[in-house]
């Protein structure tokens, strides 16, 4: 069984942000995490954004890889 964090807006605010700065569409992003073996539909990952569903430690860690940025990054402003 795979971990989960728990469902949290502000991660979601974060996850959004970083996408944005990096210019993907949630159909892109989805396009390049499914090419990179995360099984993730944009309906999904849109319920990630929007603190609906708790994110996958596996997609995390794509998301990591694909922005080139530290993990502090998906968690700026939570307490």
């Amino acid at each position: 069984m795979e971990q989960k964090l728990r469902v949290d807006k502000g991660l979601g605010e974060n996850l959004k942000r970083l996408r944005m700065e990096n210019g993907y569409s949630q159909e892109k992003l989805c396009a390049e995490l499914q090419r990179r073996s995360c099984d993730i539909g944009r309906t999904t990952y849109a319920k990630y954004e929007g603190g609906e569903l708790n994110i996958r430690v596996s997609v995390l860690v794509e998301l990591k890889k694909i922005y080139g940025c530290s993990y502090d990054d998906f968690f700026i402003g939570l307490e």
